[in-house]
This record gives C-alpha cells, structure tokens and sequence, in this order.
C-alpha cells in the first residue's frame, strides 16, 4: 500500500461527487479532495475543532466523515477502501491466494471459538475517532445482530493477510492496534508462509503511533497456535495457508 494510494482514493470520491452537481455545488477534486454543500456542515465543524490535514495535499477523515461519505454514497460499501488513522488507503488486491487463505482463517477460527463468538470477514472495525480499517478476519464477542448500530470497537482477535501489504500490516495496522489494545494481532504471511502473532502491546517511543507489540512470534507450517481468548484450541498454521 504506497503512499500514492491516497490520490486513488480522491479519485473514487471525486467519481461519487459528479453525482452531486445537480444538487449542489460542483465540487474541486485532487490531494485534497473538497466536497460541495452536501458536506459543508462537516467541514465547518472541522474548521471550529482544528482538525488537522495531513500535509498540502492529502486531507485527513474522521470515522464519523467517513461514514458520512458511505451514507452519502460517494464511497459505496464494496469500494476497495478503508480508514486508516486519517487516510483512506486502498486495500490489497483481492488475488486468489489472498481470498482462499481468507476463507481457511475465518473456517479456522469459526471451529476454535465456538458459540458466543462472531467470526467477522473484511468488515469494519470502529477502531478509534480516525481509523475504521476493515482486517481480513475479526473475531468478536456475541452475534451479527449485537451490532446492529455500530460496528464493533474492540475484536479479541485480529488477522490480516499479507503479501504486497506486509510493511503496511506490520508497522502501520500494527501500531494501531496496539494502540488500540488488540492483544491477539496475528499476520498470515504469504510471502514466507508463516504466522506471524503480534502480543502484548506496550508504549514506544520510537515507532509511529507510539505503541508496538512487545512479542512477536513466527510459526512455520507444522507449528500450532491457540487464540488468547480459546486458549484450548489448537489450530495447526498449515490450516491458515493455502
């Protein structure tokens, strides 16, 4: 995910605001993507707080924006997008490698945890005020309907799967969730196959969002790994690759 992924995103708005013409003013798209009266309440409120833009060019979103924008529907539901601390990021492809080992994680997790839990696949997470990223698979508590007004704001357990995404997953989806208080992050690894299991998520100084995860474990096929919330179950790695 290079940083350029930002100007694809203002492309996919700039698309859903042509919509809008008929029915406010023309809006002015690029780097900074400027949305005509149907948002000129959020940008006022923006203004009033100081919420910050990332740079010249590149605006940032609050969740409650972004939401705003699917309402509207200048983003729909299915655009390949997702808020990241700010920025709306393109998500990794959906190769066919990526959508099998997606579907073997989320079969995986739905035997080791059972009833009480919701195995969610690619849908939003309401992580912070800035951030609305939607992993590969989630893990929640309770049933689909539990969430039924907001999407669900702390998963026990989180898996992306990376290939082309693994630098994005690991430092900047990873400083996020330990931010966030994720304690169970794990990276299915497509390039190496292996698992990767983020734990433990402490203050740093030094990384980006201030937060990493103090453990890190690499398991190889024919390794096994148990969820911190199933602590029973035993799930072999070569279940999670494809």
């Amino acid at each position: 995910r290079p940083a350029h992924t930002s100007r694809g995103a203002a492309r996919l708005i700039c698309r859903g605001l042509r919509a809008l013409r008929n029915g406010g003013q023309a809006a002015r798209c690029g780097y900074g993507v400027r949305v005509g009266d149907e948002l000129s309440a959020v940008d006022r409120q923006r203004r009033a707080t100081g919420t910050r833009r990332a740079g010249a060019g590149t605006r940032r979103w609050t969740r409650k924006e972004y939401d705003r924008l699917i309402e509207l529907g200048i983003l729909h539901e299915d655009e390949p997008i997702e808020l990241v601390d700010g920025q709306m990021v393109v998500r990794e492809p959906k190769h066919a490698p990526h959508a099998v080992t997606t579907g073997l994680v989320s079969d995986a997790l739905r035997a080791a945890f059972g009833r009480g839990w919701h195995v969610r696949v690619q849908e939003p997470i309401a992580l912070d005020d800035e951030s609305e990223p939607e992993p590969d698979v989630s893990v929640v508590r309770g049933a689909p309907r539990d969430y039924l007004g907001e999407h669900p704001a702390r998963p026990t357990l989180i898996v992306e799967i990376g290939k082309s995404s693994l630098a994005f997953d690991r430092i900047h989806k990873g400083g996020l969730y330990a931010r966030a208080a994720v304690n169970d992050y794990w990276i299915v690894n497509l390039v190496d196959r292996v698992l990767e299991v983020y734990r433990r998520p402490v203050r740093s100084a030094s990384t980006r969002y201030g937060w990493k995860y103090k453990s890190v474990r690499i398991l190889k096929s024919g390794m096994s790994v148990a969820p911190l919330a199933a602590p029973a179950a035993r799930i072999p790695v070569a279940d999670l690759l494809p």
